[in-house]
């Protein structure tokens, strides 16, 4: 969709499918940034800046809406208040940032890994895919591998270990979290930072 190094861009409003931001090392590995999941704005720092500082991919197919730089602008003068939301929008990606960035400098891989599957099952849930009980993830043990910054293998022992514990299973492309309190408590997950109803948009 958008390719790092890339001018001239759009930005994307996802309707269907799921999406992974990612950026590309010169030795031909990636750091996966973030996924993007129905009701994502996708590329709007893209925009902004001269060329895209990082790539967006499908993966799986996807609905999405362009939306060229130009309209963009104009619909931030004509319309204050969807200016704010996407502002607001953009904040809650970079505290999703941040918490990406603690749990793979600070926290542990079994904290890593059940903090980041919770903080996709909240978003899938606010969107009506996804709540307490799990929800269906196309997601393979190298997508986590690249966005945990873990191994495959250590992904696959991870991902055991945590279903041994009784805690989540995640199999045949659906997680489904066996003791949702107990996976909370591990990853010391606060919802704090998704917080869907920022101030400025009551």
């Amino acid at each position: 969709m958008v390719h790092q190094g890339q001018s001239a861009q759009a930005a994307y409003i996802l309707s269907g499918g799921w999406v992974c931001s990612y950026k590309r090392q010169t030795d031909g590995t990636r750091q996966i940034v973030d996924f993007q999941v129905p009701g994502d704005f996708l590329g709007l720092r893209s925009v902004l800046l001269r060329t895209s500082d990082h790539s967006f991919e499908p993966i799986v197919d996807i609905e999405a809406a362009e939306v060229m730089t130009r309209d963009l602008l104009e619909a931030f003068a004509l319309t204050p208040r969807l200016a704010t939301a996407i502002l607001w929008a953009a904040s809650r990606d970079e505290a999703m940032v941040v918490e990406h960035l603690v749990g793979i400098g600070r926290r542990d891989a079994d904290a890593r890994m059940a903090h980041f599957l919770l903080e996709l099952g909240s978003r899938l849930a606010l969107v009506g895919m996804g709540g307490k009980d799990g929800f269906d993830c196309p997601l393979t043990q190298y997508h986590l591998a690249d966005t945990l910054g873990l191994s495959a293998v250590h992904v696959n022992r991870v991902l055991r270990q945590l279903r041994e514990n009784g805690l989540v299973t995640f199999r045949d492309g659906h997680v489904t979290f066996d003791d949702y309190g107990g996976l909370v408590k591990l990853a010391e997950f606060d919802p704090a930072y998704l917080d869907q109803t920022g101030p400025l948009l009551k």
